[in-house]
């Protein structure tokens, strides 16, 4: 499978009033297409950073990133983003907020009403399309953003923490969600997260940063078939190994995983 996202050295300084913040440091990976890459770390670690640099919301220092080989030089439609928040607009409707990239790329109204009806009906709020954004819960709010992201048919979404402010039963109800979503796309998800059960459940390889400066201290294949639970056998034996190396660093035995 042809590597679709490179990054290739990156380095992110953060300069304020006579002090230096080295947010990333020589940070080199390829992203499969059709992959779904999760990224962990300790709080600080730059996995936001990294993934605002993917997006070209934020310029790295060195390195570069190349999308299908090509350098990023800032935004594109070829890249969409979730936020925690969904960053919703609340004046306009559920469908309206789904419309909102393909108006800006020129697609006129009937085939945006078509294909955001669709992806509504994905993500399963096909009765909710002329709801205010107040009405919905926050699970379903998230549902939207990630409707939106995926109408456009980027090549990349990059999901920075999404799920982290819902409750516990609307989380497992979206892994269930995502996992069918991603079944059926061939779009490429670069997902950061600090729950590393999430991470195992939704992803095909697992990138695990160092604290501050962030680097790249080890990449899981996930290898677990598809669909996941949360409380599969599997799924915590991986969760473990990865929240033992999150805490002590590479190196911790697997007797110490398995008590």
């Amino acid at each position: 499978m042809s590597s679709q996202v490179s990054l290739c050295g990156i380095g992110k300084v953060f300069r304020g009033t006579g002090q230096e913040v080295v947010a990333l440091e020589d940070i080199s990976l390829e992203v499969n297409a059709g992959e779904v890459l999760m990224l962990v770390g300790p709080s600080g670690c730059g996995k936001s950073t990294l993934l605002n640099v993917i997006a070209g919301l934020e310029s790295a220092d060195t390195g570069d990133v190349l999308l299908d080989g090509k350098p990023i030089h800032g935004p594109g439609p070829d890249r969409a983003v979730v936020f925690q928040d969904g960053a919703l607009f609340p004046w306009l409707t559920v469908r309206k907020n789904v419309e909102f990239g393909l108006r800006q790329l020129g697609v006129g109204e009937k085939e945006r009403t078509q294909r955001a009806s669709a992806f509504l009906e994905r993500v399963g709020l096909g009765g909710f399309q002329d709801r205010n954004i107040h009405e919905l819960s926050g699970g379903m709010r998230q549902r939207v953003a990630i409707a939106r992201a995926l109408v456009t048919n980027p090549k990349v979404i990059l999901m920075d923490e999404p799920f982290s402010a819902l409750d516990a039963l609307t989380r497992e109800d979206l892994y269930d969600q995502m996992q069918e979503l991603w079944r059926l796309s061939s779009t490429t998800v670069i997902f950061v997260t600090h729950n590393v059960r999430e991470a195992v459940v939704l992803g095909d390889r697992i990138v695990l940063m160092t604290p501050r400066p962030g680097r790249i201290q080890r990449v899981y294949e996930v290898g677990i078939l598809p669909p996941r639970q949360i409380d599969d056998v599997d799924v915590a034996r991986l969760a473990k190994r990865i929240s033992m190396d999150l805490k002590f660093g590479i190196g911790v035995d697997d007797a110490a995983v398995a008590r």
